[in-house]
C-alpha cells in the first residue's frame, strides 16, 4: 500500500494535465498512487494522459458529474492512508509530498497538511499572502484564524489523513462554486492545520474571477447550512461573513440586486474592516472601475485583491 494518493480530478485540461502529471511523477518521494479520475473531457486529455507510462497511474473514464463527485470517487478508491488532491491545471514542486511526509512524521497526531503557494499571473509570480504569525518553518493553525487572507489550506496542496473524511465527511456534490471550501469549513471545525511556510505548489491566476485572492463565491444554500452553527462558533461567524461580503461586491457588479441584498444583510459588520465597508456602500460603476485594477495589480503580483 503506498503511503499517498493523490487524487487528480481531470475536466478538459489537456493543455495543462501534463506538466502536473509530471509534477507528481518528479517528486522526490515516491510511495505513491495516481488516481486520475476524468470527469468526461471532451478534448485531448485522454490522450495527453495516455503518454505516461507508470505503473503508479490508475486512470479512470467516467461520465461528466462536477469536480466535487470526482474528487470523491478518488477518495473512494485511494488506499492509502493519507489522501493528496491536485487539480489538473496546478503543479507541485519535487519536494512537496517529501515535506508532507516530514511533517506528518513530526506531527503525528495531527491529521489535516498544507503549504504555502505561489500564485501566477500572465506578468509574474508571487507568494500568496497568509494572515498567520510566522513563528518557525511550520505551524499548527486554527483554520479560521488563519484564513482571513489566502485560505490557509488551498485544494491543491492539502493531504488529508482517510479520518478525516469519516468525521467531516467529503466533497460536497450539491456545492457548485465551492465545494473545496466548503469542505475546509468542516475541516477547520474539526481538526487543526498543519501548516508548512516552503512554497511547495502554484496556482494559476485567473485575473477575471472576483472571487479569488482569498474570499470565495458561495451559492445561498451553502450560507443557510451553517445558520446555526455560526452562531456557536465566531471564527466561522467571520469567515462566512467575509464571503458573504465577496457576494455581496460579485451581486452587485452583476446587477443582482436581490442577492446582494441577501448577502449584506446576514453580515455581522464587526467582522469586515473599514476598507470592506466602503466597498460595499460604492456604486456598480466604481467597483467595475475597481476590479480592472484589482486585475492590473495582480498581474504585477502587487497585491492579488483591492477587496481585502
Amino acid at each position: 500500500m503506498a503511503f499517498f494518493s493523490v487524487v487528480i480530478p481531470l475536466y478538459n485540461k489537456a493543455q495543462f494535465v501534463g506538466k502536473t502529471l509530471q509534477s507528481v511523477l518528479a517528486q522526490t518521494f515516491a510511495d505513491i498512487e495516481i488516481i486520475i479520475v476524468n470527469d468526461g473531457s471532451t478534448d485531448q486529455s485522454e490522450a495527453v494522459v495516455q503518454q505516461f507510462d507508470d505503473p503508479r497511474i490508475q486512470y479512470y473514464l467516467r461520465e461528466n458529474k462536477g469536480v466535487a463527485a470526482a474528487r470523491n470517487l478518488g477518495i473512494t478508491l485511494a488506499s492509502a492512508d493519507y489522501v493528496a488532491f491536485l487539480d489538473a491545471d496546478d503543479y507541485w514542486y519535487p519536494d512537496f509530498l517529501q515535506t508532507i511526509h516530514r511533517n506528518i512524521t513530526r506531527f503525528p497526531e495531527q491529521k489535516v497538511f498544507t503549504a504555502a503557494i505561489e500564485i501566477e499571473t500572465q506578468r509574474t509570480v508571487f507568494p500568496a499572502s497568509y494572515a498567520i504569525e510566522k513563528t518557525g518553518y511550520v505551524e499548527v493553525v486554527d483554520f479560521f484564524e488563519a484564513s482571513d487572507k489566502e485560505a490557509v489550506i488551498w485544494t491543491s496542496a492539502a493531504v488529508l489523513h482517510q479520518d478525516v473524511f469519516k468525521q467531516s465527511g467529503v466533497f460536497d456534490t450539491n456545492v457548485k462554486y465551492a465545494e473545496d471550501t466548503d469542505l475546509w469549513m468542516r475541516v477547520g471545525l474539526d481538526f487543526k492545520v498543519v501548516f508548512d511556510w516552503k512554497i511547495l505548489a502554484r496556482y494559476v491566476y485567473d485575473g477575471k474571477s472576483v472571487s479569488r485572492g482569498g474570499q470565495y463565491f458561495f451559492e445561498q444554500s451553502s450560507f443557510l447550512k451553517y445558520t446555526e452553527l455560526e452562531q456557536q462558533h465566531p471564527g466561522l461567524k467571520k469567515f462566512l461573513d467575509l464571503n458573504r461580503f465577496s457576494v455581496a461586491i460579485k451581486s452587485k457588479l452583476a446587477g443582482d440586486q436581490a442577492s446582494f441584498r441577501k448577502a449584506y444583510d446576514g453580515i455581522d459588520f464587526k467582522n469586515l474592516n473599514t476598507k470592506k465597508k466602503i466597498l460595499l456602500h460604492l456604486t456598480r460603476f466604481q467597483l467595475q472601475l475597481l476590479v480592472k485594477l484589482k486585475s492590473l495589480l495582480a498581474d504585477w503580483g502587487l497585491g492579488n485583491s483591492v477587496f481585502k
